[in-house]
C-alpha cells in the first residue's frame, strides 16, 4: 500500500514539474490547429475541450487496467513503480510531442511524421 501512494505523488509531483519541462522544450505557439484551419468535416473537424481530454484520456489509460493488473501479479508492487516512471517519462511526453510535431505538419500522422524524418533519401 505504501508503494501506491510513493507512486500516486510521484505522478503528482512529476505532473507538476516535468509537464513544465516538456512545455518549454516543445513549447506551444500561436498556430492555429490543422482541425480550425484545414476544416473538412471528415478528417479535420474541430472538438471541444471536454471531448478531446476524453480521447486522450481513453488512449492513455486503455491499456493500464489490463497491463497494470497482469504485471502486479507478475512482480508485485514495484510494478507501480515502473507504470509511474513510464507514465510520466514515455507516455506523457510522447504524447504531448507527437501532438506538437503534428500541429507544426498539418495534423500528419505518427507514421507520416517518421517517413518525413526518418526515411532515406
Amino acid at each position: 500500500m505504501i508503494s501506491f501512494f510513493v507512486c500516486l505523488a510521484i505522478l503528482i509531483v512529476g505532473f507538476a514539474v516535468y509537464s513544465k519541462v516538456a512545455e518549454k522544450v516543445f513549447g506551444p505557439d500561436d498556430r492555429k490547429p490543422p482541425a480550425l484551419t484545414m476544416t473538412d468535416g471528415s478528417d479535420y473537424v474541430p472538438m471541444g475541450t471536454p471531448r478531446i481530454f476524453l480521447i486522450q484520456l481513453l488512449n492513455i489509460a486503455g491499456l493500464g487496467p489490463i497491463f497494470g493488473a497482469l504485471a502486479g501479479a507478475a512482480w508485485g508492487p514495484s510494478v507501480f513503480l515502473w507504470i509511474t516512471l513510464g507514465t510520466l517519462l514515455g507516455g506523457g511526453v510522447h504524447d504531448y510531442m507527437v501532438g506538437m510535431m503534428s500541429m507544426r505538419h498539418k495534423g500528419a500522422s505518427v507514421s507520416e511524421l517518421t517517413g518525413t524524418y526518418l526515411a532515406l533519401p
